[in-house]
């Protein structure tokens, strides 16, 4: 069945434009409620990341859920992996997240994670629709649900990215600079990394409500870049706006991206027989990624592009460790879902134990040229539009089989995002060109 409401990730729009509205995401709460207290648990969990929007969004969601009689912990601001983390170990039927994750601070979002901290089977959130159609009845006022703030919820989950590599383990003599991306790590994760013993620069940690993910984090590590030069660190680790992305740095001031991470802990994991499988990329994942897992004899596999997917084949294969080119990056046998600290500490782990600099354990990998351009629309266009497919045909056939060609609908932005990949950057630079310029044609005859 076709979701009415519910994305791949969520629901997400931008703000006082419907969905994200107080009206909608009131009643969204009064769904989720009616649902979830169905198996008699009546307690879920609400955090978000730092936009302004946050603070309507989270008095909304609470009244939508103690009007259908249910429970909430407000954790205040959190990343995404942390609330996944805390719904589990509180014993909260659900988590809520208000994030519009790597978008800019006049988007926002609402997703849920399950009992188990994994995003909702599609039946409840098919059930969740089914109640949004119906009017919104309170319960009597004997049974409304309370609301109660946890206070020590950045603790719990700082302690828990700790426990994720070796409890002997220190980042003693390492200097970091951290980039929060002014988002919902902006406290915990510089914390992590100094509490280990790293010596740490932490910047992008001064959220305002408004620059959240602006010209910072994992979507724009350019910042981080010159930061890590300017001090000699020995890498750099930027987070996205809801802490569910990796993007590194190495000393060098060279961008290490997803796939070069999935590179790095598959290759180690694989050499201490803890991989369990092989690895799961996205449509996305480059080409260099595929084909240097198969020389050292781990199986690769593409999910189409979104976590969502990573995870139902790494459910599928019975693997535990996959993740996308953006950075986000599943270590499922440490967590259950994309979490950018709990991903930066497994690498670091590798630089410390293999007593190698981020620039030499990426090495094994040669990354093809990759261009991607995202097409802005106005509306929705049909991308079996005669002069797109044309159009992706006559650069297929001069790449031949040396590259790829990706076309696909973004599932959070009203955008067309055009990948080409192949042996040379000025060609692929060219042909990536080429193909966006029949989309914005096909755009503007739709218009």
């Amino acid at each position: 069945m076709s979701r009415k409401y519910f994305g791949t990730d969520g629901v997400r729009g931008r703000v006082g434009a419907y969905p994200m509205t107080p009206e909608f995401v009131l009643k969204l709460g009064w769904a989720a409620g009616r649902v979830l207290a169905n198996d008699g648990r009546s307690l879920v969990l609400i955090g978000k990341d730092t936009r302004i929007s946050g603070y309507m969004m989270e008095s909304v969601l609470e009244a939508g859920l103690s009007a259908a009689g249910v429970d909430s912990r407000l954790l205040g601001p959190m990343p995404t992996p942390a609330i996944a983390y805390l719904t589990r170990t509180l014993r909260a039927s659900a988590g809520i997240v208000i994030s519009a994750s790597h978008n800019p601070y006049y988007d926002n979002g609402i997703k849920f994670f399950s009992a188990d901290g994994t995003k909702l089977p599609d039946e409840i959130e098919l059930a969740i629709e089914a109640e949004m159609d119906k009017p919104m009845e309170v319960v009597g006022s004997a049974d409304l649900g309370k609301a109660e703030r946890v206070e020590d919820a950045t603790g719990r989950y700082i302690e828990f990215c700790k426990s994720t590599i070796p409890s002997a383990e220190t980042l003693h003599g390492l200097k970091l600079v951290v980039d929060c991306a002014n988002g919902a790590t902006y406290q915990c994760a510089p914390a992590v990394f100094a509490e280990l013993g790293a010596e740490v620069i932490s910047i992008g940690d001064t959220p305002d409500g408004l620059n959240i993910n602006a010209d910072c984090g994992a979507t724009a590590p350019q910042q981080l870049r010159e930061a890590v030069l300017s001090n000699q660190a020995d890498l750099g680790v930027a987070l996205d706006g809801d802490g569910d992305r990796l993007i590194m740095v190495d000393h060098k001031g060279e961008i290490v991206d997803g796939d070069e991470s999935l590179f790095i802990l598959a290759q180690a994991w694989q050499r201490e027989d803890q991989l369990g499988g092989g690895v799961i990329g996205t449509q996305m994942s480059n080409l260099g990624l595929e084909l240097a897992l198969r020389d050292q004899g781990v199986g690769f596999e593409r999910a189409k592009v979104g976590d969502r997917y990573v995870m139902e084949e790494l459910l599928r294969n019975g693997w535990t460790l996959g993740g996308e080119s953006s950075g986000h990056i599943i270590c499922l046998d440490r967590t259950t879902t994309g979490d950018g600290i709990v991903s930066a500490l497994q690498v670091l782990h590798e630089v410390v134990h293999g007593e190698q600099s981020l620039h030499e354990l990426k090495q094994g990998m040669m990354r093809y040229p990759q261009t991607l351009i995202n097409v802005r629309l106005e509306g929705k266009i049909d991308l079996g539009e005669k002069i797109i497919t044309d159009a992706v045909n006559d650069v297929e056939s001069e790449l031949a089989d040396q590259g790829r060609v990706l076309l696909r609908e973004s599932g959070t932005e009203p955008l067309v995002r055009v990948m080409v990949e192949g042996q040379d950057t000025d060609t692929v630079a060219r042909l990536a060109e080429q193909i966006a310029g029949a989309v914005k044609a096909a755009a503007e005859q739709a218009a």
